[in-house]
């Protein structure tokens, strides 16, 4: 049924899409599914190419059984555990699609995609080291070093709180972060980009590619920067250190045209 879970026929479509070469977009137009489902159940049972059917529905029936146990827990625990009325068998659900597109996006290692997604998703945006190790049921080891890689990427910040505990902090600036980082590292690739027209020689194919590459990239961070600057109090934030815009003209046409 479309938006129940996933069958073995449909895992069998999704099979036999994958060997096609479909997008994963075209899956599941067929499936009536969202996209989001159908990246969830192909990265998380062996990618688009060493995806089996009958291993991932196996593999999807042991890992149903081995949550039955904390399923049975009174449902009175369940309510505490998740306020707002909230199913928890839909927040799982979001959580898994969330962690999908997370690496997806780039944010290969899943035990940092599953740290980041629990602060985004709780309701005060910040957790203690402790409090994701129950949630995620995993070592103190794991968090930390899952921290310490967010942390250098700006993802998340430490606070102390009343009680002088050490805190992990997701709050809104994360995307405008986000973004401003995006653009310094299209700026830095089209530097690179043109500091190779010289060293290969200006009038030379390869030098002819780059320069195109950089006016390109030139282009899209500019215009990256602005929307960001624009967009930015869609957060709510004070203003912080705008995003640095190229240096370079960002107009993608040469001068002649």
């Amino acid at each position: 049924m479309p938006g129940g879970r996933l069958t073995q026929k449909d895992r069998q479509q999704i099979a036999l899409g994958l060997a096609d070469n479909l997008p994963y977009a075209e899956i599941a137009r067929r499936l009536e599914r969202p996209t989001s489902t159908i990246t969830r159940e192909v990265m998380r049972n062996g990618g688009p190419t060493g995806y089996r059917s009958d291993l991932a529905h196996h593999a999807t029936e042991r890992r149903a059984h081995r949550r039955r146990p904390a399923a049975s827990r009174g449902a009175d625990q369940t309510a505490a555990a998740l306020p707002h009325g909230r199913d928890p068998e839909a927040v799982a659900e979001y959580e898994e699609q969330f962690i999908a597109v997370l690496m997806q996006s780039g944010l290969s290692n899943k035990m940092m995609a599953r740290v980041m997604v629990s602060l985004v998703t709780s309701d005060s945006g910040s957790m203690t080291a402790a409090e994701l190790v129950k949630r995620l049921q995993v070592s103190p080891a794991s968090i930390s070093k899952s921290i310490a890689f967010l942390e250098s990427q700006a993802l998340v910040r430490r606070e102390r709180d009343e009680r002088r505990r050490e805190r992990y902090v997701i709050d809104d600036s994360l995307w405008y972060q986000s973004m401003v980082a995006s653009v310094r590292a299209l700026t830095q690739q089209a530097e690179i980009s043109r500091q190779g027209i010289a060293v290969l020689g200006p009038s030379s194919p390869a030098a002819v590619r780059l320069e195109n590459v950089a006016r390109f990239l030139d282009f899209v961070a500019e215009s990256l920067a602005r929307a960001t600057e624009q967009a930015r109090d869609i957060l709510d934030m004070a203003p912080p250190v705008p995003a640095v815009p190229p240096s370079h003209d960002a107009d993608p046409r040469t001068d002649d045209e």
